[in-house]
């Protein structure tokens, strides 16, 4: 048996094979944490690859290099965030986005008197001769209970309800909007997509089915007419159903019944009555459910008495008992083209 000492293939030429050839060789302490062992993967040892093993990389001109990894990470990053942007940009949600712009059709017509004007027989109470059914504000809008619809539940319908119902007070029976010409509490309960509708409605009204401003209020020319009672008669109901599985729609029809008197006339003048019958159309996202606002998308007035040759758009234009309501045809300083009128002395 040979020595335990000697290497299996022998003693090397040149050397003795004995351990005292490399005592001289001194390996300090700093040297041995230095060293770094490297062990092949598997797939290296397998693949009988003893080399160095080594990163690839890659050139990237003045940038210098990247390992192959670096970049793919990279290119991955790049790919992941180029499909956010298009997925969000194109998703159904983006494509359902919610209405924006003008949204309200809005549709006059006056109801011109078949004779005189004649004011009511007691100012002091000027709705003594209304058919009963007639509630005193508020309370005659009859505003049912909320109850679920299939997409909507009795809290959310409910909900709706009442701001349609803060609505109707704000803008039909509110001294403060009838007759002294205030638009900002009507414009708080308008979703920020009609808000310029609304804006431009009131700025510059014009009878063209969008921006007339009579559409989203009553209002009367404080210059010419005054309440004589801060009383209005209200009759009608209210529909809810739904646009579709995502918006709540409710529909109103109400008649409003105001006693007015010529602007500036003193307590005892005579007292016109003028009806304003109101059908009006609203939706609802759950957006505008959170918000507490409403789209009011069709408005339908019916007025009088009203002359027909006066606009509508920006205030009502009540004939008042006290003024001229009839047409004259041998007035030649008066078109003869109007479509409605009444004959003098009918």
């Amino acid at each position: 048996m040979g020595d335990p000492r000697e290497p299996p293939e022998g003693t090397p030429e040149g050397g003795s094979g004995n351990e005292d050839e490399f005592r001289s060789v001194v390996f300090d302490e700093s040297f041995v944490r230095a060293a770094r062992i490297q062990e092949l993967s598997a797939r290296e040892r397998l693949a009988g690859s003893f080399g160095k093993a080594t990163r690839a990389r890659v050139r990237l001109g003045p940038l210098g290099t990247v390992p192959r990894q670096a970049l793919a990470l990279l290119l991955l990053i790049l790919l992941a965030f180029g499909a956010a942007v298009y997925f969000g940009v194109n998703s159904p949600k983006g494509l359902a986005s919610r209405p924006e712009g003008s949204q309200l059709t809005v549709s006059l017509v006056a109801l011109s008197p078949a004779s005189a004007v004649h004011p009511v027989a007691d100012p002091a109470d000027p709705f003594a001769a209304l058919p009963p059914g007639y509630g005193n504000g508020a309370a005659g809008l009859n505003t049912p209970a909320g109850a679920a619809t299939e997409h909507f539940s009795k809290v959310e319908v409910t909900k709706a309800l009442d701001t349609v119902q803060r609505y109707l007070v704000a803008s039909s029976l509110t001294p403060a909007a009838l007759v002294q010409g205030a638009t900002t509490d009507v414009r708080t309960f308008v979703t920020p997509g009609e808000q310029a509708q609304f804006d431009a409605s009131v700025s510059q009204p014009v009878d063209d089915r969008h921006h007339a401003v009579t559409g989203w209020i009553v209002r009367f020319d404080p210059a010419q007419a005054a309440l004589a009672s801060d009383t209005v008669k209200v009759v009608g109901a209210m529909r809810v159903d739904e646009a579709d599985s995502g918006t709540l729609q409710i529909t109103t029809d109400h008649t409003f019944v105001y006693a007015l008197k010529p602007a500036g006339a003193p307590a005892g003048a005579p007292v016109t009555l003028e009806t304003v019958r109101r059908e009006l159309t609203f939706q609802f996202d759950r957006v505008d459910l959170a918000s507490a606002q409403l789209r009011l998308v069709d408005s339908v007035v019916q007025a009088g008495p009203e002359p027909c040759t006066a606009s509508m758009a920006g205030f009502l234009q009540p004939v008042l008992a006290t003024a001229q309501g009839a047409v004259d045809p041998g007035d030649h300083a008066r078109p003869a083209w109007q479509v409605c009128g009444v004959l003098s002395g009918s």
